[in-house]
């Protein structure tokens, strides 16, 4: 299925959450002197208008990024990518977490972009045209596998589905293990969202079982609005790189104050 728009939930607190994570961690993986490989299974566009219609419909960016921006001094790296993106496009633009690893990562890194929507592969392709990445126009789990592992070895990849399909909950874990197989030193930053009814407990048990030593993340918050079965946001992270702990511990305590 194609019908998903990210740009109606963009800057939501599960973005808060996902983007203030990558932006710690690859900030942290490019303080040393080496090359390294980003990937992204589920691209989106890169750059959304958080004063368009389709946001301002569902309102989950005001009761996002909107909300809690003060969380971010100006130094952190999700800040800076904030600020960058609203220097280039205005102040109201949103990157997406395609641009915010553009802008954090330095001519020596190598980025591979996937998103099967063609209307948002041709926006992803316009945002991140100035970066040099390579966009597929691919299923997610099918770029990662074929480039597994990847060149240069070290690096990262974000899996952000939109689990509009409810067997991704079911087929995640065995994808996963196959790029794992393949790239045992990769960094894998698995995104989900935590819904009302739990969709993603089994998956999360199936990830468990093949990875105990694998950092799990949550946080939860009130729904966007009335009726919003989204109550928080998780991340499963195969090698986390040790940067990144403080932060999510940081991000732990400032959630449960909401």
């Amino acid at each position: 299925m194609l019908s998903y728009q990210h740009i109606y939930h963009a800057g939501n607190l599960a973005d808060v959450q996902k983007h203030a994570a990558l932006a710690v961690a690859l900030d942290y993986l490019t303080q040393k002197n080496k090359p390294l490989t980003y990937m992204e299974s589920h691209a989106g566009r890169g750059l959304y208008l958080l004063d368009a219609p389709e946001a301002l419909k569902t309102g989950e960016a005001a009761q996002g990024i909107e909300k809690v921006a003060h969380w971010f001094a100006d130094g952190h790296p999700y800040a800076r990518a904030i600020a960058a993106t609203r220097r280039d496009h205005g102040p109201r633009a949103y990157p997406g977490s395609p641009l915010i690893a553009a802008q954090i990562l330095r001519d020596l890194d190598t980025l591979h972009l996937a998103d099967l929507h063609p209307r948002e592969n041709v926006a992803l392709q316009n945002a991140i045209a100035p970066f040099g990445a390579r966009i597929h126009q691919k299923d997610g789990f099918d770029m990662a596998l074929s480039l597994t592992p990847p060149d240069p070895r070290r690096g990262l990849l974000l899996i952000d589905p939109s689990y509009e399909i409810r067997s991704d909950y079911a087929a995640i874990p065995g994808k996963i293990a196959a790029i794992a197989r393949k790239w045992p030193v990769g960094i894998i930053m698995l995104w989900y969202p935590i819904l009302s009814d739990a969709p993603h407990l089994p998956m999360l048990q199936a990830l468990a079982d093949d990875f105990p030593d694998a950092l799990r993340h949550e946080v939860t918050f009130p729904p966007a609005r009335e009726g919003h079965r989204m109550v928080g946001s998780g991340l499963f992270i195969l090698n986390p790189p040790y940067g990144l702990i403080p932060e999510l511990e940081r991000l732990s305590g400032l959630f449960a104050q909401l």
